[in-house]
């Protein structure tokens, strides 16, 4: 894809895509029409203003920081989907992934857009803090309801489900093929190329023009959606205390980074994505609740040791790498420069979720 700030290029077979940076993530669009692109460009990005609009806990104007603890208030429909798909995802993920983090979120210091936060900075003592739950908060159509304290974070879900969201808008609307990666979390929608959406899963951050560096795998993918979470990505050190954005409602911490990256696939890039959060948070355990979920995954330790699960492909050989790159545009990365390594030209995963 292209490396530019803002670019649009040939990618492979007649799809065209486009790449730029918005809400501090990097955007890729791919099309299997040249005619499509301006119009679902436009689509992806009224979205996303609108997502951001809605969801943001960092803009004072935003819907969701308006909300207030009641017995019962209104919110749009385009906000109610979002809460709606978070509470899927706590309850698909046992509580996992909590909405509820909001506060623990700030205490633990992200409490601005991820880009002004000092990577490093004094010792700040984390106070470990309740996290209210995700069964306090009750959605009955658009009519939302919870009690004081709590303070939403879309954080874990809404990326993923806004590009599942505008894959399929696209789709709709122009008739041609679409793959929509939001920072690393892929969804596609609509006839996909011949031999499927291919994508090069890594978990070191480069750019997709240059050959992949350590170990990587291809797939290819027909529909629903591919995510990968890193505890690498979003980092930030306050004394000696190394922080990162996944956080455990059980200990209101970042998780221990016993993974440094989780790639999943899955009926949706929500689901995906949901499972691939879940997983950097219950460590070794992972495993086994992956394969029984039947999701294909793959896993990379802190050491860089690789585990697949549930017919993930094996990793391609080092001595492949140039053999890869000379393909490259024929293939999409995931991940994402907020995941780890997400490129989509061989449309790259690499995760920030």
């Amino acid at each position: 894809m292209p490396s530019a700030a803002d670019g649009a290029g040939a990618a492979s077979g007649g799809e065209v895509a486009a790449s730029w940076r918005a809400l501090g993530m990097l955007v890729h669009l791919v099309v299997t029409e040249p005619r499509c692109l301006a119009e679902a460009r436009r689509v992806l990005e009224a979205d996303l203003a609108a997502v951001d609009l809605a969801c943001s806990r960092f803009r004072a104007d935003s819907e969701i920081c308006a909300l207030r603890a009641s017995g019962g208030q209104q919110v749009s429909p385009l906000l109610a989907e979002a809460i709606a798909v978070a509470l899927r995802a706590a309850e698909l993920t046992e509580g996992d992934v909590d909405p509820t983090v909001g506060a623990a979120m700030s205490a633990v210091g992200y409490d601005r857009d991820f880009e002004q936060i000092p990577r490093t900075g004094p010792a700040a003592p984390v106070t470990v803090r309740a996290v209210p739950g995700w069964r306090e908060v009750r959605l009955e159509g658009r009519t939302l309801t919870m009690p004081e304290g709590v303070q939403l974070d879309l954080g874990a879900t809404a990326k993923a489900w806004a590009a599942d969201r505008s894959a399929a808008r696209i789709a709709r609307q122009t008739g041609c093929g679409v793959l929509v990666s939001l920072g690393g979390d892929i969804a596609v929608a609509g006839p996909a190329p011949e031999g499927g959406w291919r994508i090069r899963v890594q978990d070191v951050t480069g750019s997709p023009d240059d050959p992949p560096e350590g170990p990587y795998a291809l797939v290819a993918i027909r529909d629903g959606g591919l995510a990968t979470s890193s505890t690498k990505a979003r980092r930030w050190q306050r004394g000696g205390d190394v922080l990162h954005h996944i956080l455990d409602p059980r200990t209101s911490l970042p998780a221990e980074p016993v993974w440094r990256t989780v790639s999943v696939a899955a009926g949706t890039c929500a689901d995906a994505n949901a499972a691939s959060t879940a997983a950097i948070i219950r460590g070794r355990a992972a495993l086994g609740w992956l394969a029984r979920l039947g999701l294909p995954s793959r896993l990379v330790d802190a050491t860089g040791v690789v585990f697949t699960v549930a017919g993930w492909p094996e990793d391609a050989p080092e001595d492949a790498n140039r053999d890869a790159n000379g393909d490259a545009n024929k293939d999409a990365n995931e991940g994402g420069d907020e995941n780890g390594n997400e490129d989509t030209r061989e449309r790259s995963s690499q995760g920030s979720a």
